[in-house]
């Protein structure tokens, strides 16, 4: 068989194997050595074709269609420094547990380490980044190999997705010539049967004896907390509300919970949590008997605070696979099963606890206090940066996404986003908490169907400018809220803002940059709103539309600061003085 024919019959097994392993939607960026990729999948008619000129936004715009439906999205690259641009996304990808299948062309092994060009140290280049490495051979045609070939492709989907999701690396070398021939019979190799299949991965569940075991040790104690941090799992959120409901405790629902909207009862959720908790008194009135966690850690600094202050309480942790997600250092007793059936475990034991109601009524009572305060509008008062958030959740539709950025984005919308009976599913990149890849994680998810709207503050704006392209060439419905304090407004709250000399320049970092005609580049539609009405205004008009929408919102970092310390101190003022 010559170079061609077998390039081309083992490039199309490997790609087919992706398909039936269940991968629909690949993310190419052009590139010379990943040409046969590139070409087959391009062929393939059951793949959804993604082109992203630029590395780093292609790999957050997999990484966003990815956090969307959960399911594995490839991302296809040339050899070189364009698989290092990936990097950002994998390890994001990692912490968050997203599944990602990273496939990067590369040079044969003639050509490494002589000098040649593009040629770089790919072996696993993403270290411990990725669930699993393989370096393909090098092309061959025969049976066996082609029968290998869809074995590492079938490997690496159900890799990416089984126990925590997450990224796999697949390093494929070829040799020129690369134009792969679609003309041959039976490219697709349909007789050819892959050397591996998934496994058959079920769920853990615990015992009868561990189950009691558990429920001894929780009804030792009358106050028990349950706390919901990040997660998707649409199945969790009810189990979790039916637990908190059968044993009568409140739930700390972090925003990236799916827990504050939905049409789930949330008389158990407390979702105002972090602006009461912030103060110590308060924190130390709320000590619990114990806390059981599903999900990731709060993003709720407060809250951490709090774990950390009341490390001598029991502290239970739900992890569905392996994993310790446990920053606070307290000494915690992991629990590896299934979240749900757990949940489904401990509403069968209800009836044989008897848990302090006053306690629940107490988180309650803080949670109306907080919830009044943070709720409240002042005709006089300037459009902030919490009341756009709060004004976002008026009006954004039905079934849709809120992607969230991180740094003050993220914590708005823990502050300000509260309850609502409308499907809306929040989703943000908490794995490392970059403020890189925002506008492409965004339109990624967007690029599933549903209209996204993205929340994000001028430096993430401007540092993933170019994932605009994204939305102009595949026409991506996405209305971007673009907060603008000129910098880095979170640093305002920490203490390098005392430090006068250095802070403007070194953590304030004021870019000055008008957007309006960067947006118009990208055939957006932009905005510049000032006031309640017009950014509704906006929002709607944005919903209504087609395509991108940006609605700027400027603010002050000095007094965006100052009004959310009001709000805090205002919040643990009523608390405090009526002991609630």
């Amino acid at each position: 068989m010559e170079h061609t024919e077998t390039l081309s019959r083992y490039t199309a097994n490997f790609v087919d194997e992706l398909v039936k392993s269940g991968l629909s939607e690949v993310v190419i960026s052009p590139g010379s050595r990943s040409t046969p990729i590139a070409m087959t999948v391009s062929e393939h008619p059951e793949i959804k074709q993604w082109v992203i000129i630029d590395e780093r936004s292609a790999a957050f715009f997999a990484l966003g269609m990815a956090n969307q439906n959960k399911r594995p999205v490839a991302l296809v690259c040339t050899s070189g420094t364009a698989a290092a641009n990936y990097f950002p996304a994998i390890v994001e990808a990692h912490y968050s547990r997203v599944p990602l299948v990273v496939i990067t062309a590369d040079r044969p092994h003639e050509l490494r380490d002589v000098g040649a060009p593009q040629a770089i140290e790919q072996i696993k280049l993403y270290g411990d980044y990725v669930k699993w490495f393989h370096e393909l051979a090098l092309p061959e045609g025969d049976t066996k190999m082609l029968s290998y070939v869809r074995s590492k492709a079938s490997r690496a989907v159900h890799t990416a997705k089984e126990g925590n999701a997450g990224p796999v690396h697949i390093n494929f070398p070829v040799r020129e010539p690369l134009i792969p021939d679609f003309s041959l019979a039976n490219l697709w190799g349909e007789n050819v049967k892959p050397g591996y299949y998934p496994t058959l991965d079920g769920d853990r569940k615990l015992q009868a004896n561990q189950i009691n075991q558990l429920a001894d040790k929780l009804k030792s104690g009358r106050k028990g907390l349950i706390v919901c941090g990040p997660q998707t799992d649409e199945n969790l959120v009810q189990a979790v509300v039916h637990f908190a409901s059968a044993w009568n405790l409140p739930i700390l629902a972090d925003p990236l919970s799916q827990l504050r909207s939905g049409e789930h009862h949330k008389d158990h959720v407390i979702e105002g949590f972090d602006a009461f908790l912030r103060n110590k008194s308060i924190r130390k009135q709320l000590k619990p008997d114990f806390i059981i966690r599903f999900g990731a850690m709060p993003v709720s600094k407060a809250y951490l605070f709090y774990v950390k202050e009341h490390k001598d309480i029991p502290q239970f942790i739900v992890e569905e696979n392996a994993g310790y997600r446990e920053p606070a250092g307290n000494a915690t007793q992991f629990i590896y099963a299934n979240p749900v059936m757990l949940c489904d475990d401990l509403v069968r034991i209800a009836n044989d606890l008897s848990f302090n109601d006053s306690w629940l009524k107490k988180w309650q009572g803080m949670n109306l206090i907080a919830k009044k305060h943070l709720l409240a509008k002042s005709e006089k008062e300037d459009l902030t940066e919490g009341n756009a958030v709060r004004y976002l959740l008026d009006v954004i539709p039905e079934k849709s996404s809120l992607y969230v950025g991180n740094s003050m984005a993220v914590r708005d919308v823990d502050t300000f986003f509260m309850t609502t009976p409308k499907d809306i599913t929040v989703l943000a990149n908490r794995g490392a908490n970059g403020i890189d890849g925002m506008v492409s994680s965004g339109l990624g998810a967007a690029a599933l169907g549903q209209h996204v709207t993205l929340l994000l503050g001028d430096l993430s704006f401007f540092h993933d400018l170019n994932g605009l392209l994204a939305a102009k060439h595949y026409s991506l419905n996405i209305t971007i809220l673009l907060i603008n304090n000129n910098g880095g407004g979170i640093f305002s709250f920490l203490p390098q803002a005392n430090s006068e000399k250095h802070f403007e320049s070194l953590f304030g970092t004021p870019s000055d940059i008008e957007f309006e005609k960067a947006i118009d580049m990208y055939d957006g539609i932009y905005s510049n709103v000032s006031n309640a009405q017009d950014l509704k205004s906006a929002l709607y008009s944005s919903y209504d539309r087609k395509g991108l929408s940006v609605i700027e919102v400027k603010t002050d970092r000095q007094t965006n600061m100052e009004w959310h310390k009001g709000k805090w101190r205002s919040i643990e003022n009523e608390i405090l003085a009526n002991e609630v």
